[in-house]
């Protein structure tokens, strides 16, 4: 839910230390499928294994497949990723972790995924039943849904998923969150649990990459993308397009003047959305960029960031926009809709015609921006728990006890 009166746009930058003075003695077990830089859980058990060997620890990340190289201290240690079904390939990294696991006798195990046993569990996403609920309502009510809400209930992979999870939630770990919205989404379906007992720590932005840019800064990443001066660049991120509210963001642009344009960066195979942009008769106001390998010149090139997800556990792009010093628009069934102000966020992702309102709204602001030296920063709230620092508090507690 919106807390307006936690979070506010300012003139100064969204900043706070992420610097701890005490080293960590301990050996750490990290353990997900992907060590991988691309993905937002991935991205953050890189960066946190890289956080927990600069504080000292010795980090061993546990993995079915490394796709980076690992930073100094960090030893990445892969089950390997056979050639079997996705329940197979399920439950084979699951038990070849638990394996490793005890043969490596840690201090604390730390879990970002589907693992038998762990010391802290660090949910990024939400309970499976969860996220369908939420999912299922980007396709429109009827056959569709009901015939994806039963593949997924008779899925193989599905049903062990769910029997992790139930085995993970019912184990007395440390459960952490990473927004007060998948809290509410773990209650939801794990009731014996209480609000007190789950940690909510919100991911931050790598602050040294994404900040507000300078005027010739902007104007140089708008060149780079052909976006004229007359244009008012409307950005999304998104590898998923249906999720993420592609289909009624651009239904929002048939209802905008014709200046407005909309960018979207990530995801691949968008043919169907083609369609819907010459059926409404915007296809040269939607330009897909494929993978984006360097984002934070994509948000310096950018009048508004949007996000009209209809689910998003704690979308890191939505962070990442207001660090860069963007107007953001989401929806509330996206936990960093927390930091937005309530007229930001919009209930239904669906409506486009909200979305559209939203956006005009949002103008002004975003050309007033444009004319500044630079843009102006975001005040992170300081009464909550973000970034690797607040879950290093956590493993700090942990290791204490």
């Amino acid at each position: 839910m919106t807390n307006s009166s936690k979070v506010n746009a300012s003139n100064s930058h969204l900043t706070t230390s992420e610097n701890s003075s005490v080293p960590i003695t301990a050996r750490i077990a990290l353990m997900l499928p992907r060590y991988s830089r691309y993905g937002g859980v991935e991205q953050f058990g890189y960066r946190l294994s890289a956080w927990l060997a600069e504080r000292g620890a010795a980090v061993d990340f546990l993995c079915a497949r490394q796709e980076v190289e690992a930073p100094s201290g960090v030893r990445v240690l892969s089950v390997g990723r056979p050639r079997l079904s996705k329940r197979a390939k399920m439950d084979f990294f699951a038990r070849k972790v638990e394996e490793m696991r005890l043969a490596g006798d840690y201090d604390c195990a730390i879990s970002l995924g589907k693992t038998l046993n762990q010391d802290i569990l660090r949910v990024g996403g939400a309970p499976l039943r969860e996220f369908w609920r939420y999912s299922e309502t980007a396709l429109p009510a009827g056959p569709l849904r009901w015939l994806k809400s039963l593949r997924r209930k008779l899925s193989p992979a599905g049903r062990l998923s769910q029997e992790i999870e139930d085995q993970q939630y019912h184990s007395g770990c440390k459960i952490v969150a990473n927004s007060h919205f998948v809290r509410d989404r773990i209650l939801n379906a794990y009731p014996q649990l209480k609000a007190e007992e789950i940690e909510i720590i919100y991911n931050r932005p790598d602050l040294t990459r994404y900040h507000p840019p300078k005027r010739e800064e902007s104007l140089a990443a708008r060149a780079d993308l052909g976006i004229a001066p007359g244009q008012l660049a409307v950005g999304l991120a998104t590898s998923n397009y249906l999720l993420k509210g592609t289909g009624p963001l651009i239904q929002a642009l048939a209802q905008l003047p014709e200046n407005y344009h909309l960018f979207i960066a990530g995801g691949r195979g968008h043919s169907q959305y083609d369609s819907l942009a010459k059926r409404l008769r915007v296809a040269g106001r939607v330009h897909f960029l494929g993978k984006v390998d360097d984002m934070p010149r994509f948000y310096r090139a950018l009048d508004i960031f949007t996000l009209p997800s209809f689910y998003d556990a704690c979308s890191n792009a939505v962070l990442e926009a207001l660090a860069s010093g963007l107007p953001t628009l989401s929806s509330a069934s996206n936990g960093s809709s927390f930091f937005l102000p309530p007229e930001n966020v919009v209930s239904n992702p669906g409506d486009s015609a909200a979305l559209a309102e939203t956006l005009l709204r949002l103008t002004p602001q975003a050309l007033e921006n444009r004319e500044r030296d630079e843009r102006p920063g975001f005040n992170w709230p300081t009464d909550i728990k973000a970034g690797m620092e607040g879950f290093t508090a956590v493993v700090e507690e942990f290791l204490a006890r």
